[in-house]
């Protein structure tokens, strides 16, 4: 009688390994920032997952196990949290070349934006379309100085494009715990 010959199962991997960053070497924070986004975006799609197969007809199964699915959620979860952690200690640490930390860049950078956003607004809200029809209707006149505001979002345009600039230059010269 010939002996049975036992197949060799893998384990499996459970969905929280799965999730983790990476350990052991250093990556550029460049890297750690790409890697956040995928884990955000697989995140939002496993809360999609869960939703979908949270609920079917009775007597009918699910695609996929929900539970399995919250589980990996969970691990995914955990890892964000540990490299937005790492991220963030390597903003307040690293400097740009004029000495200021990520920190304070991309508050700035913050900052500037709001007001390219709020000198926008204005500019667009100076714009009417003539809705006259006789000389007796109102009349709009701007109260803004259209070619300053324009001027202003202008520069500030180009002051956004060179601190981004500087960030990302940063971003991939600086290394952060893998």
């Amino acid at each position: 009688m010939a002996a049975k010959k036992k197949s060799a199962k893998t384990p499996k991997a459970s969905p929280a390994a799965a999730a983790k960053p990476p350990s052991g070497p250093k990556m550029k924070l460049a890297e750690a920032l790409l890697l956040r986004a995928d884990m955000q975006k697989k995140i939002e799609s496993l809360r999609g997952r869960v939703v979908a197969n949270a609920i079917v007809q009775d007597g009918e199964k699910p695609h996929e196990d929900p539970r399995e699915l919250l589980l990996e959620a969970a691990g995914a979860l955990d890892a964000l949290e540990s490299l937005v952690t790492r991220i963030h200690r390597a903003n307040l640490t690293a400097k740009l070349p004029d000495g200021r930390t990520l920190t304070e860049a991309i508050a700035r950078r913050d900052k500037l934006t709001q007001h390219h956003a709020i000198l926008t607004a204005a500019v667009d809200g100076c714009r009417k379309e003539p809705d006259r029809y006789g000389v007796r209707e109102i009349k709009w006149i701007a109260t803004l100085e259209v070619t300053r505001l324009q001027k202003q979002k202008d520069d500030l345009a180009k002051t956004l494009r060179e601190l981004n600039g500087a960030i990302q230059e940063t971003n991939w010269q600086v290394e952060i715990d893998g």
